[in-house]
């Protein structure tokens, strides 16, 4: 977690909740021996490597669900082959704080090509990761809830439970669905939901300005937006597009940082 020194707060206030720890998503691998700051790489950049770098930091790996599932209406990647990429990142590359399990996204794009419901994306989600820790129980594999509205997240966490696996007990729980919404205000409300509940939330991908404002619901976070933005921003000088380059995503990475700060002293 990243915290803030400072003077003991007066009277009775409340100390302010930690700021999340921040993942720079990353779409080049070999980043990871390049920077010693807290990463996020998708496994299907990692998957594809022969030779996999050394890292010098901590990071976490994406399953890679989105373009999967919406490139072909189902996991071509097995629990089984999963796990054993896994456990080679583990060992080959270290550092590997977590990853996530292999959930099914609720965004219309998931659900028109598998021809499923929300409901069933959320029994498939529940089933594999209880496949995965089955498979690895060693393994920090963190559970995804799934959902659209916020009634529907709520009835995932009880899909969970009925389960047999207490969301509030886990270290983790990845929240899905939230990234790509025109507005960050429903997100934001699914997210603060899931925080009263008891969960220790990581928001995927999600926008800097729904970060800013629902840090104070959420253990970690996780966002590439930097690459978009790259495209027409310039802060090195070195590049016509700065969209792959390291120096701009550190930039962009350290601003984020500074709005977080900005944001917990006004609280």
């Amino acid at each position: 977690m990243l915290t803030l020194d400072g003077p003991a707060p007066f009277g009775n206030s409340k100390p302010s909740p930690p700021l999340p720890t921040f993942w720079l998503g990353v779409h080049r691998p070999s980043w990871l021996a390049r920077a010693d700051v807290p990463m996020f790489v998708s496994n299907r950049q990692m998957a594809r490597l022969k030779s996999l770098p050394r890292a010098v930091g901590s990071w976490a790996l994406d399953s890679g669900g989105f373009t999967e599932i919406t490139t072909y209406g189902e996991w071509r990647t097995s629990p089984e082959q999963y796990v054993k990429l896994i456990r080679r990142y583990h060992d080959e590359v270290g550092g590997l704080a977590w990853a996530s399990q292999q959930d099914f996204m609720c965004e219309e794009k998931a659900l028109r090509m598998t021809g499923l419901t929300i409901e069933q994306h959320q029994d498939l989600t529940v089933r594999n990761f209880l496949t995965l820790r089955g498979l690895a129980p060693e393994l920090r594999i963190i559970p995804v809830v799934q959902g659209w509205l916020r009634p529907h997240y709520m009835r995932c966490v009880e899909k969970f439970m009925a389960a047999g696996v207490d969301l509030t007990q886990e270290p983790l729980v990845g929240v899905g669905s939230i990234c790509r919404r025109p507005s960050t205000h429903v997100a934001g409300w699914i997210l603060e939901d899931l925080h009263a509940a008891g969960l220790k939330l990581h928001a995927f991908g999600y926008k800097k300005s729904g970060l800013t404002a629902s840090w104070p619901h959420v253990a970690s976070a996780d966002s590439m937006a930097w690459s978009k933005g790259g495209r027409y921003e310039r802060t090195c000088g070195t590049h016509k597009s700065e969209s792959n380059c390291l120096d701009h995503a550190m930039w962009w990475r350290g601003e984020l940082l500074d709005r977080l700060a900005d944001a917990r002293g006004r609280v």
